[in-house]
């Protein structure tokens, strides 16, 4: 039973595209966020991205700027805690549905401020998840 229900979760949560953000967005190919671009946008994901650098990975341009983008469901983080809270207003602002703390990005200052907004906060790597399903 129980694998049935994960099966199913997993099916149907990568049937259905998520707007996804990627911070500190990189087109250096050994950065993770460089690798995230690529397989979220595999997956058939709608990829928006912002860094320190403008650039392109697989069609999604990377922006230094923070542009207003709307229904954006997750934030997935590759910035380190020390650069963050420049983007606490930003990102909540977004109002994502969830962020996603990448190793090494974890922020419990951040963190609770997501969750006063209701926004739900995961300790994870968004690449293990979208590899398993779980994203």
């Amino acid at each position: 039973m129980c694998v049935t229900i994960s099966y199913f979760y997993r099916m149907t949560n990568q049937q259905r595209p998520l707007h996804t953000l990627v911070v500190g967005g990189s087109t250096n190919p050994q950065r993770y966020s460089y690798k995230a671009i690529r397989l979220l946008t595999g997956y058939g994901h709608p990829v928006v991205s912002i860094g320190l650098r403008e650039g392109e990975v697989a069609g999604v341009r990377i922006q230094k700027d923070r542009p207003r983008f709307e229904n954006i469901d997750t934030v997935t983080m590759y910035v380190g805690p020390g650069r963050q809270p420049e983007l606490y207003d930003y990102i909540l602002g977004l109002q994502p549905r969830r962020i996603i703390f990448n190793p090494g990005t974890e922020n419990t200052e951040f963190e609770k401020l997501a969750r006063v907004k209701g926004i739900q906060t995961i300790h994870h790597c968004t690449l293990v998840m979208l590899n398993q399903g779980l994203f």
